[in-house]
C-alpha cells in the first residue's frame, strides 16, 4: 500500500468548525436549496387539503383543522417565507447568469437582501392575505 502522508492533505471545506467559516453566498444558497425543498413539502400539503376535499367531509374537517390551527399557521407561515425566499433565489441566480452584480461584496448584500426580502414580503402577505 502506498505510504499516505495524511497530515498534509488540505482539510475539506465541508469541515464547519475552527477549519472553514461560512459565508453568506454559501449559506444563502444552500437555504434556497433547503426552500426549495420545504416548497414541495407545501405542495404536498396543499395535495393532501385538496384531496381530503374531494374524499369526504370528515377528511377536510381533519385536514382543514389541523392547517387553520395555531401549529398550521405557523407551518403555513414558514412555508411562505420558504416560497418568497426561494424565488428571490432564483431571481438571484438569473440575474448572476445574466453577468451582473458577480462581484463577492455585492453578492454579499444580495444575500443578506434575500433574508430580509423574503421576511417582509412574508409579513406583507400575512397582513394583506
Amino acid at each position: 500500500m502506498a505510504d499516505v502522508n495524511r497530515g498534509n492533505r488540505p482539510l475539506s471545506p465541508f469541515m464547519i468548525g475552527q477549519y472553514y467559516r461560512p459565508q453568506m453566498t454559501s449559506i444563502s444558497s444552500i437555504m434556497v436549496r433547503i426552500t426549495g425543498i420545504a416548497s414541495l413539502g407545501t405542495a404536498f400539503l396543499l395535495v393532501w387539503w385538496l384531496l381530503a376535499a374531494a374524499t369526504s367531509e370528515g377528511a377536510f374537517a381533519v385536514a382543514d383543522g389541523i392547517l387553520r390551527s395555531f401549529v398550521g399557521d405557523i407551518i403555513l407561515l414558514l412555508a411562505t417565507w420558504a416560497i418568497w425566499y426561494h424565488m428571490l433565489g432564483r431571481l438571484r441566480h438569473v440575474i448572476w447568469d445574466l453577468g451582473y452584480f458577480v462581484e463577492v461584496e455585492i453578492s454579499e448584500k444580495m444575500g443578506m437582501g434575500m433574508f430580509i426580502g423574503a421576511t417582509v414580503l412574508t409579513l406583507f402577505t400575512a397582513i394583506v392575505v
